[in-house]
């Protein structure tokens, strides 16, 4: 049996992995990664399809853990490459995901499953676990061929008082490890944290205090399919006399659909248009939108920015109910820092306890090895410090080392005799998504636009006599973004003489490089005289 990591391993998102066996393929989740600060323009990051490309007719079904985006976002670009591939997950999982195909005008074939249900996916034998995470219907996966059974936990962790009572099943756990795990795919965001993730009952008196407290209204902001902790704040809300209003277009079509089955409890009249609150006192309104992960087009980005129809101002409480992500600090950072400087206060993780963790901490796992006894071990879903941390978990609970893999995206681990060791690496590069462009951005694209960004933009207009490779007349100097005076270009025009002249002895007349030339010879100069890096554009016009 072959697993191919392709994406997930180094990094919080984009989480897929493929098992192989007798030719045959099945995907576990297909997720994206949300941009950094340093790729600007760019939407969603997807796993690499590369690997997988000419082999789209090998694939028995996609298995869903469950319904978060760095898990099921990348599922339509894979089904525009093969649109009648299974899709397997839970009642939720496969609502949200059936949505998001819809935008995407793709209808997918899909199996229902619940915890505790088997089902054959062509060579593969497929049985479900219940896990707890802080979205419900969460599924661990256990896949099993003749060559051994591999147990993937998708995102977990171990909350003995979960707001919907559904548990992880450590019974089923227990079963499986009886019979023998050959291949442990584990969650590793949390390995670094000691102890026991706090359950999420916990944070019911901070929320409360939020709601108590607030003079005008509450902006709560989260993940859009954050039931759990929407449902907290809705009962807040219900409990003090507010009403709320959704607001985004994921959001409401998620809590939609959480609603219609039954995994959200909305009191009767609770919940209404957010066009009617405009008309109600501020202290009667509460709402619910995206924008947690300091994302600049979601709602409270907009809202921060004053560019939404929404404007926060003194006396507004805004509460982020959600984690930070490892790489979103600086983002997150900039939008409290804008709510504040607009009057709000504004509460969140760093100075109130209104939010848990949906991963397991060092303690669960370590009773997670101990119950399963995997005779080998493959960290999963983090960035490289916490897959090293996991890994020194499952050593200390026994694992041989040399048994435990520490991989990285793209690395291709064979299972033979109860063994699993690395064999190879395919393409697990990053895909990016540009509007309706897939993978046509590369990382030179990203250092151009980084450029436009910090430098700006300096147009070179030169007007050349194409007998003698010299100027008509002297260049004109257009810029965008980059900061200048009358005196800024002064010998600039002397280093695109010097640069047509040496084209001229090379021999050199085409307008491409000629505009080359000039590009460079006027970057050097700006470089060379003002320590900055502005794109250059030299633009030839024959005389």
């Amino acid at each position: 049996m072959r697993v191919t990591t392709l994406g997930g391993l180094g990094e919080i998102g984009r989480n897929m992995s493929v098992v192989e066996y007798d030719g045959r393929l099945v995907v576990v989740d297909c997720g994206v990664l949300f941009p950094e600060d340093h790729q600007p323009g760019i939407d969603v990051i997807l796993p690499d399809f590369t690997s997988l490309r000419d082999r789209l007719g090998d694939i028995e079904a996609i298995v869903l853990t469950h319904g978060h985006e760095d898990h099921i976002g990348g599922v339509p670009y894979l089904l525009k490459e093969r649109p009648d591939i299974l899709v397997i997950g839970s009642e939720l999982t496969l609502a949200f995901i059936t949505a998001k195909l819809k935008e995407h005008r793709i209808t997918p074939r899909t199996q229902h499953v619940e915890a505790g249900d088997t089902y054959h996916a062509g060579v593969f034998g497929l049985e479900f676990v219940a896990v707890n995470h802080s979205i419900p219907d969460g599924l661990a996966v256990a896949i099993r061929t003749p060559a051994g059974l591999v147990l993937n936990t998708g995102d977990f962790k171990m909350d003995q008082f979960p707001l919907d009572g559904r548990i992880t099943d450590l019974r089923h756990f227990a079963r499986l490890g009886e019979e023998g795990v050959d291949l442990f795919m584990v969650d590793s965001t949390n390995a670094e944290v000691p102890g026991f993730t706090t359950s999420e009952r916990d944070l019911a008196p901070a929320i409360d205090h939020v709601f108590a407290t607030a003079p005008r209204r509450i902006i709560v902001s989260s993940f859009a399919s954050h039931v759990h902790r929407i449902q907290q704040v809705l009962d807040a809300a219900h409990q003090h006399g507010r009403k709320v209003a959704f607001v985004g277009r994921s959001m409401v079509r998620n809590m939609g659909i959480a609603r219609d089955l039954g995994y959200l409890t909305i009191p009767h009249g609770l919940v209404v248009d957010a066009k009617k609150l405009e008309s109600m006192p501020d202290q009667k309104v509460t709402l619910i939108c995206t924008g947690s992960q300091g994302e600049p087009m979601a709602a409270l980005g907009r809202m921060a920015n004053g560019d939404h129809q929404i404007s926060v101002g003194e006396g507004d409480t805004v509460l982020l109910a959600s984690s930070l992500i490892p790489g979103n600090e600086s983002a997150i950072y900039g939008i409290i820092n804008k709510l504040t400087d607009r009057g709000a206060n504004v509460v969140h993780k760093g100075n109130a306890k209104v939010h848990v963790s949906g991963h397991a901490s060092a303690g669960e796992l370590v009773y997670c090895y101990n119950i399963l006894r995997p005779r080998n071990v493959l960290p999963i879903h983090g960035e490289s410090k916490h897959l090293h941390a996991n890994a020194q978990l499952a050593v200390s609970c026994g694992v041989p080392a040399e048994r435990v893999i520490v991989g990285r995206d793209g690395m291709v681990v064979d299972l033979v005799d109860g063994v699993a060791t690395i064999v190879g690496q395919v393409e697990a590069g990053l895909v990016y998504v540009d509007g309706e462009t897939v993978g046509k951005a590369t990382e030179d694209t990203l250092h151009e636009r980084r450029l436009l960004r910090e430098g700006g933009v300096i147009t070179v207009l030169a007007l050349v006599d194409p007998t003698t490779t010299t100027l008509a007349e002297p260049p004109e100097f257009l810029t965008r973004g980059f900061v200048h005076d009358d005196h800024t270009f002064d010998g600039a025009s002397a280093e695109v003489t010097t640069a047509l002249a040496r084209a001229a002895e090379q021999g050199v007349t085409g307008i491409d490089a000629l505009e080359q030339a000039i590009s460079r010879a006027v970057s050097r100069f700006i470089q060379r005289r003002y320590r900055r890096e502005p794109v250059v554009i030299a633009i030839v016009v024959e005389s």
